[in-house]
């Protein structure tokens, strides 16, 4: 396996890794049509084996404290993406990656790593095993037909009916919220300090 730069030309590999990838887990349904591209500086990697992408990680940094992430002091990387492809799990994949883009953002002078990810137990198991800390977490709520939209949204635009919705409760009824909703997560930021 060898890890690199990203590469334009790896797009293609780059979102089939992803979104196969993300199947099974929570974000089953956050496809992407083409690679982010970012307005800060990034690191941007993947694993390449049997000549295809089946590992990626994307790390946009600060030049500025607070511009990219949403806590702490001094210039922070948000991890925005990291994926292994299925058939390649359980092999360290994503392991490597998260230490090579440690290695590059100490280089930068980044003294900590940010990531947000939703409830599935064995993705934040794995930031657990890799030093991160749970710092705060908020729920996603994804509301859906009439029963549901009923009460929860009212539109102000005249003949305008919702049926899908997305939306964030970043309050303290978190309970009230899951009972009422049938898909709610809860979205998770974990915290890698960098040690020197």
């Amino acid at each position: 396996m060898e890890i690199r730069a990203y590469h334009r030309e790896d797009e293609t590999g780059w979102l089939r890794c992803r979104v196969l990838s993300f199947l099974d887990t929570a974000y089953f349904d956050n496809v992407l049509k083409e690679k982010e591209k970012y307005e800060n500086p990034a690191i941007e990697l993947v694993a390449i084996e049997d000549n295809q992408v089946v590992g990626l990680i994307d790390v946009e940094y600060e030049v500025e404290a607070r511009t990219v992430c949403s806590r702490g002091s001094g210039l922070g990387g948000m991890i925005w993406h990291i994926a292994v492809h299925p058939d390649y799990r359980r092999r360290g994949i994503g392991t490597h990656l998260l230490n090579e883009a440690e290695k590059i953002a100490k280089e930068k002078g980044l003294n900590r790593l940010e990531a947000w990810t939703r409830d599935d137990k064995w993705v934040n198991d794995w930031y657990i095993q890799n030093s991160f800390s749970k710092v705060a977490s908020y729920l996603h709520v994804f509301i859906d037909g009439d029963e549901e939209i009923k009460g929860a949204l009212k539109p102000e635009v005249s003949n305008l009916y919702p049926v899908h919705a997305f939306a964030h409760y970043v309050g303290e009824e978190k309970e009230k919220i899951r009972n009422r909703f049938k898909r709610v997560h809860e979205c998770i930021c974990f915290e890698k300090v960098l040690h020197f």
